[in-house]
């Protein structure tokens, strides 16, 4: 981690586990990493063209995620002051150092899993 980048701060941070247990936390829900996967592939993106990139979200939950996100402090959210005015959302220094683990997690992905032949055998 580069020394300009602060940590971020977390309840367990003496515990030997807490890293990977806060890191979860951080990106563990549904939407989160798909949302980051995306940010990381198109650079900063506008709200309706990161709900078509992220593709089956709501708007409800992209907006939650979205504020998750940002509170976490893994995506920061600019007004551009164009006409008509626009929001973008792009990816925090914390959000860019989250690439290769996301980028493995898409690597262990096309290794070890296959698309279900039904819903009732799916996984997730």
């Amino acid at each position: 981690m580069s020394e300009s980048t602060e940590q971020l701060e977390v309840w367990c941070a003496g515990e030997d586990w807490c890293p990977v247990t806060s890191t979860a936390t951080l990106i563990g829900k549904k939407w989160h990493t798909v949302i980051l996967h995306r940010l990381l592939a198109n650079g900063p993106l506008g709200f309706n063209a990161l709900k078509e990139e992220v593709g089956g979200i709501s708007s409800k939950v992209l907006s939650d995620s979205l504020e998750d996100l940002e509170a976490k402090q893994l995506i920061e959210r600019s007004i551009i002051s164009e006409k008509p005015v626009r929001v973008e959302y792009s990816l925090t220094e914390h959000g860019k150092s989250l690439e290769p683990v996301i980028q493995e997690m898409a690597k262990w992905g096309q290794e070890h899993l296959t698309a279900a032949r039904d819903k009732e055998s799916s996984i997730a």
